[in-house]
């Protein structure tokens, strides 16, 4: 069933499909150009239509974040499946489960305690699950270092039965904190090469590696060369956001997901619109407070999606935003827009936002929407 955008209820999540195929184009055309397998990290989505259309342009597998998430792709036909968070020894079971269903999952570990869980379970189950080791490329979260003894353990615990050792992966979350194609270049690089060294320091020993993933959306944009790599991987440019922009890696009018919102009401003489986009509607998520330009809880758009100059929306309460102009712009905010008025506004951070909702309103070039539902939870 479709509807017109202004039938919707709201607050909705709205999809620009045009836009978000053009997206998904441009990282499978730069995969592709490089090289390497293209595996989408789904979290961004978490929505059977959004990865149909990455597998169509090209996709081999797909990265999750969630079991469920395996679950649920895994039934919508696909088996190749990377479960990119380090395995909880208490999920082994579901992880199991999958397996012996026909999914084709692999996981990750970054520690000896975490090999040795899965191994042992494995040889308890008769199961050799496929495991990746996660690689500290860059400082910013989990996984082990390149030259740190300690890989080398990890793949002989792997290699001694109750798993295969299916290779080395990364993420290069601090490329999210750069803003310039220089900066960009040099964080994609390192990624590329600290784990690239991870595979060679294993293979040196006798160990299998043969898989070798990377990826962030920044880093796979502005990667010049993948030597040495076999798989990218990268999610939120499927729809992009606020924070992306501030990277430098989209423009705004490539930004694929927006919130529609209406306004409530007034506040004339502090210059307050009202809506109903409180962050329950757009995330708690304040990403770009924390880079040079710093834009609230989004910019705000008109309802077909043109951005009003000066408008943002400032701040927020549970199921209240507050939308303002820049200091300095005189704008009657009652007449020019009244109650009842429809907004969208372009959310910092599209995986954060896109979890306030079950569907997303997919809007096609003729300003019909349909929707197309997520997979939520854990």
């Amino acid at each position: 069933m479709t509807a017109c955008i202004d039938t919707l209820d709201t607050p909705a999540a709205v999809v620009d499909v045009t836009r978000m195929q053009r997206n998904i184009q441009r990282m499978q055309a730069q995969a592709d150009r490089l090289g390497v397998r293209l595996r989408p990290h789904v979290k961004t989505s978490k929505c059977a239509a959004v990865v149909e259309a990455q597998i169509a342009a090209g996709a081999q597998g797909i990265t999750v974040s969630t079991l469920k998430e395996a679950q649920a792709f895994f039934q919508q036909g696909i088996t190749d499946i990377l479960y990119a968070v380090a395995m909880a020894p208490g999920k082994l079971t579901q992880a199991l489960a999958l397996r012996r269903a026909g999914c084709g999952l692999a996981i990750i570990t970054d520690s000896v305690a975490g090999a040795k869980a899965i191994t042992e379970f494995g040889r308890a189950q008769s199961e050799s699950f496929e495991v990746f080791i996660e690689i500290d490329s860059d400082h910013h979260r989990s996984g082990v270092r390149s030259d740190d003894p300690v890989l080398v353990e990890i793949a002989r615990i792997l290699h001694t039965g109750g798993a295969v050792l299916k290779g080395v992966m990364t993420h290069a979350g601090e490329s999210y904190s750069l803003n310039t194609l220089e900066a960009l270049q040099a964080i994609a690089e390192l990624e590329r090469s600290e784990c690239v060294k991870a595979a060679e320091a294993i293979r040196a020993a006798g160990l299998p590696c043969p898989e070798v993933s990377v990826g962030s959306t920044p880093t796979a944009l502005s990667a010049v060369r993948l030597e040495g790599v076999t798989e990218l991987r990268a999610g939120v440019y499927v729809f992009f956001d606020l924070v992306m922009h501030n990277v430098g890696v989209c423009r705004l009018d490539e930004l694929a997901l927006s919130v529609l919102t209406t306004v409530i009401g007034h506040q004339a003489e502090k210059g307050w619109i009202i809506t109903d986009s409180g962050w329950m509607a757009m995330s708690r998520d304040r990403g770009t407070q924390s880079q040079a330009s710093d834009y609230g809880y989004g910019l705000v758009c008109n309802s077909a999606g043109e951005l009003i100059e000066g408008l943002q929306l400032r701040s927020a309460n549970q199921e209240h935003g507050v939308a303002s102009f820049e200091k300095g712009q005189n704008v009657d905010i009652e007449q020019r827009f009244p109650i009842g008025t429809r907004l969208r506004v372009l959310p910092n951070h599209a995986c954060a936002t896109g979890a306030q909702y079950s569907a997303y309103e997919a809007l096609d070039e003729r300003g019909e929407a349909r929707q197309w539902p997520r997979h939520n939870g854990w």
